[in-house]
């Protein structure tokens, strides 16, 4: 049985092991936001890992469990949460939906694909891969309670911890897990020279301040 910290670390570990998260202090990457990040996070790379996709599949499954009890549906988020919401479906033996990003603009004009056969199935997990400001997460979560669905709350990959995901997961009463977080990575990274002093320092005003780290850094 691995603690949470175990858990933690050993995502962590992964992450920068195959480059899904690239830390580049002094060499920042931009958003699609425009904000100038450090660290740029694509969780995706994990699938192309028979081990580590194992592994995130099985911790995704027991941070259900312990975070939600029984649910009855696993829904992913588009596009990147669609491959982890499957895989952990299957591993549970759960029916399993998506949700995308807007709705068809064809058809039936729907947001969600799929359905759960059972009024039982109406009590679901959200799966994402990545938290940042938590927006178009709760997006999904807004859309399958508008079709009838019990979300039970939502567990991802990574969070880089923002105050503002917490405070946007709090007003819309929606629970998370993660498997690991922003601390907890820089922990590591500094831990097994990944990065230096200086590159901690910064990791961490960007942290403080993401939005305007970009001006600071260049300053």
């Amino acid at each position: 049985m691995f603690t949470n910290n175990e858990i933690e670390q050993q995502v962590a570990e992964f992450l920068l092991q195959i480059k899904a998260i690239k830390l580049q202090p002094n060499n920042p990457f931009t958003w699609a936001s425009g904000w100038k990040s450090p660290i740029y996070c694509d969780n995706r790379v994990t699938l192309s890992h028979p081990t580590i996709r194992t592994y995130i599949r099985q911790q995704l499954v027991a941070a259900i469990h312990d975070k939600f009890g029984s649910v009855g549906c696993i829904a992913g988020v588009a596009t990147a949460g669609i491959p982890q919401g499957a895989l952990v479906a299957q591993e549970l033996g759960l029916p399993f939906i998506y949700v995308r990003s807007k709705p068809k603009e064809h058809g039936t004009g729907s947001m969600i694909e799929g359905d759960a056969p059972t009024t039982s199935g109406k009590r679901v997990v959200v799966i994402e891969d990545l938290l940042s400001t938590g927006k178009s997460s709760l997006q999904a979560v807004e859309a399958l309670r508008a079709a009838g669905y019990d979300v039970a709350g939502l567990a991802a990959i990574f969070t880089y911890g923002f105050d503002i995901a917490d405070e946007n997961f709090k007003q819309a009463n929606c629970p998370y897990v993660t498997l690991s977080n922003y601390n907890a990575l820089i922990k590591y990274a500094e831990e097994h020279q990944f990065i230096n002093e200086k590159d901690v320092n910064l990791l961490k005003q960007w942290r403080e301040s993401p939005s305007t780290w970009g001006e600071i850094a260049a300053s």
